[in-house]
């Protein structure tokens, strides 16, 4: 499953880009609508119709670029992002489910809190001038030792490496 976060993230910036365009030029006045109607459409699983609210967005950037009251890079760069973020989504629709169906019953549809501490925990241990560090296979290893803990195969792994490890409860 594709994380929520990272989808609306990438949304989240498109719509910090659409509150810096020009108000005066008609055509750009409903990328904020259309970005809300994305996302609403990814949120509940739609995702062609997500994809498509995309690819309206970046023709009618593309129509805005040839207007002379507009500042072109600013339009430019709103484009390339939006033009990313359907790559993005194009690539990972296979992984991505209906959000809400799956918030409403309990179960996880984001792991950003997981994702932040691990790389906190991470990049600390790998900063210069800590009294302990890791290398880069030791760290690759310990998180593969750890992840068998939490999925609760590290003791399987050992009987079948030393058939006489303490017997399974």
């Amino acid at each position: 499953m594709l994380d929520w976060f990272h989808v609306t993230m990438r949304l989240t910036v498109l719509g910090q880009m659409a509150r810096g365009l020009p108000r005066d030029i008609e055509a750009l006045n409903y990328v904020p609508e259309r970005l809300e109607r994305a996302k609403y459409h990814l949120w509940h699983g739609h995702v062609g119709q997500g994809f498509e609210e995309l690819s309206d967005l970046e023709m009618e950037l593309s129509s805005a670029l040839d207007s002379p009251q507009v500042d072109p890079a600013c339009l430019r760069k709103m484009k390339k992002y939006v033009v990313e973020t359907m790559g993005y989504i194009g690539n990972n629709h296979a992984y991505m489910v209906n959000y809400s169906e799956w918030y409403r019953a309990g179960e996880r549809i984001s792991t950003g809190f997981v994702e932040s501490a691990v790389n906190q925990v991470i990049s600390k241990r790998f900063v210069k001038k800590q009294s302990m560090g890791w290398t880069p296979r030791g760290a690759h290893l310990l998180l593969q030792i750890r992840t068998q803990v939490l999925n609760n195969e590290l003791e399987d792994l050992f009987r079948q490496w030393y058939p006489a490890f303490r017997k399974a409860a």
